[in-house]
This record gives structure tokens, sequence and C-alpha cells, in this order.
């Protein structure tokens, strides 16, 4: 697994005159020179995010933060206050300001939970403001007294942690919705070592809160004593519900000593090591079942970011002068949630990414890569790739590790299918209440279908010379039996796909067991190709038809199969047992018939569809129109007089049918020449 500083967002670095912040909220870089007197640049993930201005220098800044969408600035200059500025169109741009309302209270920090909500943590409480702009002026909607050492906050989840108690470790979660505050369970963190006298023992670095799969988790980076039985350090989760008790859930081993920085990326928690210059991956739902407290090692081995190269600038830089190499892992970086780095005295920051492909070679344990790499983000491609090169032995003994491959991407494949089936019968049942709030589910990468199978895996690995075709077909089976185990509908391409290869190499045989045995599911479009194997392998052709009738929706395609053999009669005889005989067309069974030039053949049909009409409608005659050819006389003056009237007279029409049908060999010829006239 590569992991790379992706996207870098240049600011002004960090100095005497330039003071830089982050805002994790936004995930804006405010640069400000001079205390705003001489400018502030505030810089996003994208240009439209990007913000220039001044303001009056009234102080150091402690923190800067735009509300949401850039509204609204707060600024806090001093421990009792936090200071506003409007960036509304057509509000007044003058400044104003909001005291903390607890007496003798210090302002730690402050944090946006909306536009226009804002969230002042003191070192006795927490006080929640509604800002209304037009007025210039705050409303203190709810406050809440408690000792703070330290606060965290996490913008996803709009929960602020507050550290509690003279230890420190005793943390107490709030949460934030829609103008509201909701005290959530209060809960310990497990020291190492409990100090006497008592003392501030949980610091604020070693915490961290994040979203992991869908879930909040608070981090915490536990250092070991020296005296301990276990002296390497360790990460452990704590998952944060919104309701009920926080819970210890997962102990991550890092086997190892020293300073660390916490990353989530792609739902992996990533964990630098500042002295070996690596970074350690974790992933949680790689876990063993039915465990109260699940405890992880490495998904890989220790692995550095890969080397980031940035350009010089200055008014001494030559044009021609190469990008100088990033310093990794420097004690100046400082890592936000989930997966920001910022190095303030270089001015960069960069989001980590981690890329997929090295993992195929990393972990030999198929079935586990396959899990690891269904929880990613971008991972088609690379499962695509890890099923090629399952493949590429052609060891009959892997065949039970392709077996568990298959399953695995099918069970992803059959949970989006009945996720999707579940989402059409809601949407066509109408709006109830239960489907008014259900959402279209998302095809994610993970979802392996078919079609893509057969693109990129099978079809070309079926061309391979070098591999045996025993093999092969085992290959294409096993995928075959996974599909219908999982009840999934198998297409008829890769039933196409076997018949060929078994073709390929004369396996008439097992193709004919194949068929008896059902192995292969009936298809229109397989007993087309069956069709088409007639000349290789004639008993194809019966096979074909038989699976014709098991579908009892093919009776046309039967007849049409019937009739190109010349078998009329056969199909005359095969429409009449289905109950087609009453509505199907004489003129498609005529045509067959005079093409074997057999007049008895031809009089034996037509005498057929007559009694049919007789039957019907109690007259041998055709109905205008029906079933038979244009009409012409066999005689040339006859035509020549009657052409009109014979072509839309049903009854002159019959009368001639009438004449001639007293000799089989009259008709044959009086059909022939209205054909060919």
């Amino acid at each position: 697994l590569e992991q790379h500083l992706e996207n870098p967002v240049q600011f002004e670095h960090a100095s005497s005159v330039n003071n830089v912040f982050f805002d994790e909220a936004n995930k804006q870089v405010f640069a400000v020179r001079s205390g705003g007197a001489t400018g502030v640049v505030v810089k996003g993930p994208d240009d439209k995010s990007s913000v220039a201005f001044r303001m009056d220098d009234k102080g150091e800044v402690k923190c800067i933060k735009f509300s949401i969408g850039n509204k609204i600035l707060a600024v806090q200059r001093t421990s009792k206050s936090v200071d506003f500025i409007n960036f509304i169109p057509d509000y007044p741009h003058t400044e104003f300001s909001q005291e903390c309302k607890t007496k003798n209270a210090n302002v730690l920090g402050f944090c946006w939970t909306n536009w226009n909500e804002i969230v002042f943590i003191t070192d006795q409480g927490i006080e929640f403001y509604q800002v209304f702009p037009d007025k210039r002026s705050l409303k203190l909607l709810k406050n809440q007294s408690i000792n703070v050492n330290w606060y965290q906050y996490c913008p996803e989840t709009a929960v602020i942690l507050l550290s509690t108690t003279v230890q420190g470790n005793i943390l107490q979660p709030f949460a934030f919705r829609n103008g509201t505050m909701s005290k959530m369970s209060k809960f310990e963190i497990e020291l190492p070592v409990i100090p006497k006298p008592a003392k501030l023992s949980l610091s604020e670095r070693d915490i961290a809160m994040a979203t992991i799969y869908g879930q909040l988790y608070v981090m915490y980076l536990k250092h070991h004593s020296r005296t301990a039985n276990s002296p390497s350090a360790e990460v452990v989760l704590y998952h944060l519900p919104r309701e009920g008790a926080c819970k210890k859930s997962h102990v991550l081993k890092l086997n190892t000593t020293g300073k660390f920085a916490l990353n989530i990326v792609d739902n992996l928690v990533v964990v630098h090591h500042q002295s070996s210059q690596t970074s350690l991956i974790f992933d949680i739902n790689l876990k063993e079942p039915d465990c109260a407290v699940n405890t992880h090692q490495p998904v890989l081995p220790a692995r550095s970011i890969h080397p980031y190269r940035m350009p010089l600038a200055g008014p001494a830089v030559v044009p021609s002068q190469p990008p100088v190499p990033c310093q990794l892992y420097s004690s100046s970086w400082s890592v936000f949630q989930p997966d920001i780095i910022i190095s303030a005295s270089e001015g960069y920051l960069w989001y980590l990414q981690v890329k997929l492909h090295p993992t195929v070679n990393l972990l030999q344990d198929k079935g586990k890569l396959m899990d690891f790499l269904l929880r990613r983000r971008d991972c088609k491609m690379v499962i695509l790739s890890v099923c090629s090169q399952i493949l590429e032995g052609g060891v009959k003994g892997s065949l039970p590790v392709v077996a568990t491959v298959f399953d695995k991407l099918n069970q992803v494949y059959k949970e989006y299918l009945e996720a999707e089936q579940s989402y059409t019968v809601a949407m066509e049942s109408g709006p109830s209440r239960g489907s008014a709030a259900q959402k279209r589910p998302v095809r994610t990468q993970a979802v392996i279908d078919q079609s893509d199978m057969y693109t990129h895996v099978l079809s070309s690995f079926t061309e391979r010379k070098e591999v045996s075709h025993k093999f092969v077909i085992a290959v294409l089976m096993e995928y075959i039996r996974s599909l219908n185990q999982h009840q999934i509908t198998v297409q008829h391409y890769l039933y196409e796909l076997v018949i060929k290869t078994l073709v390929q190499h004369n396996l008439f045989y097992m193709l004919h067991q194949f068929l008896q045995y059902h192995v292969l599911s009936d298809s229109k479009p397989l007993a087309c190709l069956l069709l088409s194997l007639e000349s290789t392998y004639p008993p194809a052709h019966q096979l074909s038809l038989d699976m014709l009738k098991r579908l009892s929706t093919a009776n046309d395609e039967i007849v049409e199969v019937l009739l190109s053999k010349q078998q009329v009669l056969g199909a005359l005889r095969f429409i009449r047992s289905v109950g087609g005989h009453d509505n199907v067309s004489a003129r498609k069974f005529l045509d067959a018939a005079r093409q074997t030039g057999d007049q008895m053949l031809f009089y034996t049909v037509f005498r057929s569809f007559q009694q049919r009409n007789q039957r019907l409608r109690g007259s041998p005659a055709f109905n205008p129109g029906e079933n038979k050819p244009r009409v012409h006389s066999p005689d040339g003056k006859l035509y020549q007089n009657h052409r009109k009237l014979v072509r839309n007279d049903s009854k002159t029409w019959n009368q001639y049918v009438e004449y001639f049908s007293r000799c089989p060999q009259m008709l044959y010829l009086f059909w022939m020449f209205n054909y060919f006239y």
C-alpha cells in the first residue's frame, strides 16, 4: 500500500509577521499578516473557497474561522470575547462582539455548528449561541456549566468532546443539530498509570475524533509506562453512539514507542511514527467475530509516505531549478482529521491518500486481501487485477482460493441486487410510511457484476494457451456455481463462454452432460448458439430444440428452426401440439413447403390450412390478405382483365384456388406462378 501526499494547497508559511490557522470544519487555512491589517488570505480545498481581505489590527489573533458557506467570520483575540464580521452581501460589515456569559471564565475556543450557530468553549463550560448578522447580535440558546481542560470537535457529526476532572480522563460529549444541544453519555479513558497526587494526565494531543465506517470513534493514543508489562504503545478506539454508553471497542497494536500522529483515509486508521518515518495501517473491520474488544495488528508491513518534491519559491529562484524533496514526518507537521497534513513552516497543506495496487503483492492471504479491498473506495480495477493474478498460475490446487474470492465478490453483488430490488418494489408500491425516506442504493466500486468479470477477467483468461483447458473450465464452472449459490441469475454470455471452450477442445461429451443435467441453464441465446454448432457437432441441433421446448416461451423460434431444416410437417405437428395452429401464418408454412420442391408436401400443408379455416370460419376460404401471397392470374388475358378484381376480391381468389385444388399438381403450379410472377 502506497501513501501519497495529494492535492497540495500552498500558502504563505508561518513567520514572525504571518500566523497560520486551520479550520477543520471548512478545511481552510488562514494566513494572517500583522493581525490582519496587512491582509488575511484564506485557502480551501478548491479555488472557490479562497478569500482575501483586510481587517483592523485589534491585537493578536488566537483563533479565526468562517461559518459554513463563508457567511460570517469569527475572530478570537482575547480570552473573554469573540468578534464577528459579516461577509453576506448587503449586510453591514462593521465588527460586532460577544463576551462569554460565565463570569471569570476564559474562552478556550469556538466551533461553528451551522452558518449562524456557534459554540463558545470556556474553562467553565460551553455556551451555544445563534448569530443574527442583520442585527449584529447573538442570542444564547443554551449553556452548560462544567470544568473543562481542553476540547475536540468533529465537524462531520457536530460533536464536541470536553476533557473534565483533574486528571482529564473523563470525557463529556455534546451533540448539536438544528439549533439544539444534547448531552451525551460521558465516559472514562483508561490511563496506563494513575498519578499521585492527581494531575492532568490526558493530553489533547493523544485524543482524536473521527468517523470510521459511518460510526463516530474517539481514538486514544496510549503510551505505556516503562514499568508496564507491555512497553509498546497502542491506539484504543471508543465507539461513541448518539444514544447509549460509549464503549471501548478496538485496540490497535503499534509494537513500538515514540511520537505518533493519526489520520483516517478511506476508513483506514493510519498511524504515523516519527522516528522510523513510517506509517502503520489498520482496518477495524478485519476482526475476529464475537469479541467484546477487538485487538488488531497492522494489515500490512510499515510503509513510508511516497516522497514529495516541492518547487522552490522566492525572488532568487532560477526557473530551471528542480524541485526539492519535502522532509517527510517532520516535527513541524500538524495532522488533522480525517486525512490532512499541514507543514506551516513550508506553507503546504496535503491530503493523504492510499494507493491500493501494491497490496496485491503484500497480502498473501487472498481471502483477507479481498475483504480488505472490498471496503475501499476505488477498488474495482484492483480487485479485477487480483482475480486475474490468482488465475495466472493455472494450478488446480488454487481452485479453493478462486472459489473463496468468487463467493466474497458475489456476496457483495447479491446484497446490492437485493437492495436495488427492495427499492424498486418500494417505489412501485407508491408513497407510504416506509418507502418515503428510502433512498436508492448507491452502487459502489465493490460491486463486481458478471459483465465486469467477463470483460476484464474471464474472456481473456479463456484465450490463454499456456493454461490447461481443464483448469479454465473448472474456473468458469466455479464462478457459475458461486452465482447460483447466491441466487443470482447467470447471464447467457457466461454459458456461451463455457460452450465455446468445450467445443474448442472437442469436449462434446462434457457439453452434452452439462446440458442434460441442466448445469447450463436454458435460454434462447444459448439455444441459438447450439444451432450454430450443428455442423461441428450434429446432436447440437436436437439439443437446441429440446432447450427451446423446455423454455415454453420459444414456440416461434422452434417453428423457424424446423422450417429452416425443411421439416415442414414436423413444424406443423409442433405448432398443433402447443395450441398455436389457429393463429399461425399459413404463408410461412406454404413458402417452406414450396422451397422443398415436394408437390405432395405442399398440397398436404395447403389442405391442412383449408381445414383449419373450415373449422374456424365454416369455409375453407382465406380472408382478404390473410396468409396468402400477392394474387396474379395464371392466364395473361385473365390477369389483364381482372387484375384489380382478383387482387381485391377474396371470392375470386378462392374460386381460383377451388378450381386448381382438384389437382395437386395444378395447385402447386398455380401457386408457384403466382409467387414468382
